[in-house]
């Protein structure tokens, strides 16, 4: 049974510190893939820096323990794969990890970048905003545009400017053939009438942190968009696990927005990838299915969204 996190910022600075743990419990969990997307252009840096850094984590949890070894009897050791990034590798100054990282060598983690520019970060980034996102969109190594989207929550003095970046990123979404990841926050009706008036068969993306009422959910469907279950799901107050039970599974995929959002019980601490089981979890007692299901149908989302071979057994 494994599991994808399709939204998670595992590269801000709030993880470097103890990387190697987070990396080794998210294995622990099953969590095979985990999806980057950007805030901002210096976003994709930070990516290139943590796949490095999981690649030398990785490769370092490979070399033998010559205490345990002898020279007569010492035996090969298996071949594994690096974290993928799609990029070359090299080697950054972490340190080994101890008993997470046995877990995160034995299964590798794998990491997929997006590009985009956060709707809360546009202001001043917008010139040339088309033509760089075209530019990061055309290459193999990135499988999503975004996070871009609407966020009226902290203010509305830059409406315009969002819903300009918005349309752009859908238009390069298009262009490109990959998934746009769009977030919301007091936002839905002009979301869902911006995505509707740039649909035109070509669009597919998620709403992220999917937070509608059920009407806007299966409206968000029928424009092509899966919908991104996340820790909110699990609040006592937060509503969603009411509206996700009337809307298809088949359309849904899971996520943590890491380090933001934490699910219940551990709210109050940092989100990190290896929460992903107690979402799951909650989705199946939502939807009155098993867990199993829940990691297998959700595993299938995401690797179909975003085109990725299930190569991950």
């Amino acid at each position: 049974m494994n599991f994808v996190d399709t939204h998670c910022h595992l590269y801000l600075e709030g993880f470097q510190d103890d990387l190697e743990e987070v990396l080794g419990r998210a294995a622990a969990a099953n969590v095979r893939d985990i999806f980057l997307p950007a805030i901002d252009w210096h976003s994709l840096q930070q990516m290139d820096t943590l796949t490095r850094a999981a690649s030398q984590l990785h490769e370092a949890s490979q070399q033998p323990d010559e205490s345990q070894q002898s020279n007569e009897s010492q035996q090969p050791v298996e071949s594994r794969q690096p974290v993928e990034s799609r990029q070359p590798v090299e080697t950054l100054p972490y340190t080994e990890s101890q008993l997470n990282a046995e877990s995160h060598a034995q299964s590798p983690i794998r990491f997929w970048k997006m590009a985009g520019v956060h709707p809360c970060d546009i202001t001043g980034r917008r010139e040339g905003l088309r033509d760089t996102l075209l530019a990061y969109g055309a290459m193999d190594d990135i499988v999503g545009i975004g996070e871009t989207g609407l966020d009226y929550y902290w203010s509305k003095d830059h409406v315009a400017a969002q819903q300009e970046s918005l349309a752009i990123h859908l238009e390069v979404a298009k262009e490109t053939g990959k998934p746009v990841v769009l977030h919301n926050r007091d936002s839905s009706d002009d979301l869902l009438g911006i995505v509707r008036e740039h649909q035109d068969g070509r669009l597919t993306g998620v709403w992220h942190c999917f937070n509608g009422t059920v009407e806007q959910g299966r409206e968000a469907i029928e424009l092509g968009l899966h919908l991104g279950i996340g820790g909110v799901v699990t609040f006592k107050n937060g509503g969603v696990a009411e509206v996700v039970e009337k809307l298809p599974i088949e359309r849904m995929i899971l996520e943590t927005d890491a380090p933001y959002l934490t699910p219940t019980p551990h709210r109050g601490t940092r989100n990190e990838p290896s929460y992903i089981p107690l979402i799951a979890q909650k989705l199946a007692d939502v939807m009155g299915v098993g867990l199993d299901e829940v990691a297998s149908v959700t595993t299938h989302n995401a690797y179909a969204l975003f085109g990725i071979d299930e190569r991950v057994s």
